[in-house]
């Protein structure tokens, strides 16, 4: 009689049958699982990805082509200030879902302009009480969303915008603009974020206990670049996952900044000062050093941080063509400051002007993939990137 080894698999024992089996639908469950995460990397491809034979070849007509597809971001929206300073924060008083004149901002214009994303800025003054004003403008936005749920979508994280703007809702981040909103407060840092703070200006136009601002306007502390404070605050905020935002600070923050961070930093609002010699515009060597840490650097609308006289998309693009000369277009984004200041350059006098700026940039040979970082792509990348980062210092640093 031979041996059980050599018996066919009809006369094997069961205990001898049942590992083969166990393998073979360990392979079957792998190659179903790759298959399905193919065709997902596929389906994911063909949804964001812009066919170029139907793209219309006029420059307004190809700008909202691109954009309702690839969603626009604008870093830096003040409507909760004027809520605050025109209606005391209530919101059911001026209605967005309607065509205003007041605001620059409202969510016909928004749809006109083909809004993807926006950082609305929960900016206070400088002075007292701020990190409570602060908790009421977050608030203003809370309340935005609730009110138009339809429209606006509050997301705390890269992975959730692609999903709001596929429901075709605005994309809607938190930005806190002047480290005085946390008081010196670390912990008070900590809440703002699980409040859905997405990143924080270091200064305003006023220096904190421990940052240096650009322009020091009143009685606040003297202080020189970014103190040991300072340092430990931008370092919780690279662990928490929260953007360092540079508009506002002066040179020496700017640079001490780029010199401790862990995590690519952005200007939510701010040109280049090469091309306009103002204090709240980045020099040509830390937009390098901003190149180097894998930042962006939003180009804003305001007319005094473009030229002297009268300003218009030609005049805003002139510094873009400067940052992606020395720097790249990978370090590019949008921040125009609607409801923040008074007056804009000319054509781009509220949000459904976005793709007057697309357009500009089109008929200068920018091509498709390089628009597609500047109004969006790079600001989707630089947060997914911070959001990387904080998950690995979460490892290693100490709770401060």
């Amino acid at each position: 009689m031979k041996n059980q080894d050599t018996l066919s698999p009809l006369f094997r024992s069961d205990s001898e049958a049942e590992p083969k089996k166990k393998n073979k639908l360990l392979l079957f469950g792998l190659i179903f699982l790759g298959v399905s995460l193919s065709l997902l990397v596929i389906a994911l491809i063909v949804l964001f990805t812009v066919d170029l034979e139907d793209a219309p070849q006029d420059p307004f007509q190809r700008a909202l082509y691109l954009q309702e597809r690839h969603p626009f971001a604008d870093c830096h929206n003040d409507l909760p200030w004027f809520y605050k300073t025109t209606f005391g924060g209530k919101v059911e008083l001026y209605d967005i879902s309607k065509k205003q004149s007041l605001s620059h901002t409202d969510l016909v214009r928004l749809k006109e302009g083909r809004s993807g994303i926006v950082f609305w800025s929960v900016y206070v003054a400088c002075g007292n009480n701020s990190v409570s004003q602060t908790l009421e403008q977050i608030d203003i936005v809370y309340k935005m969303v609730s009110a138009w749920p339809d429209k606006l979508q509050l997301v705390t994280s890269s992975d959730e915008i692609f999903k709001a703007f596929k429901n075709k809702k605005i994309v809607s981040l938190i930005g806190m603009e002047g480290g005085h909103s946390i008081g010196s407060s670390i912990g008070a840092l900590r809440m703002f974020y699980k409040l859905g703070a997405r990143y924080m200006t270091l200064t305003h136009n006023c220096n904190t206990a421990w940052a240096e601002a650009a322009i020091n306007n009143g009685d606040f502390p003297e202080v020189v670049g970014l103190t040991d404070l300072g340092r430990e605050i931008v370092l919780e905020m690279n662990k928490l996952g929260m953007l360092v935002d540079i508009s506002h600070v002066s040179e020496r923050t700017m640079r001490d900044v780029l010199n401790v961070t862990k995590a690519p930093v952005i200007f939510s609002h701010s040109n280049s000062k090469a091309m306009w010699s103002h204090p709240r515009n980045a020099p040509d060597d830390v937009l390098m050093s901003l190149k180097k840490n894998g930042g962006v650097i939003h180009v804003t609308f305001v007319p005094e941080f473009l030229a002297s006289g009268t300003t218009n998309v030609t005049t805003v693009v002139d510094h873009v063509d400067h940052i992606k000369s020395l720097i790249g277009v990978e370090h590019i984004g949008v921040g125009p400051d609607y409801d923040g200041i008074s007056n804009l350059p000319v054509g781009l006098e509220d949000v459904s002007k976005y793709p007057i700026f697309t357009a500009e940039l089109i008929r200068r040979g920018y091509t498709d993939s390089e628009i597609i970082k500047i109004i969006g792509g790079n600001t989707i990348r630089v947060l997914t990137k911070v959001e990387q980062v904080a998950k690995e210092l979460s490892k290693t640093m100490k709770q401060i």
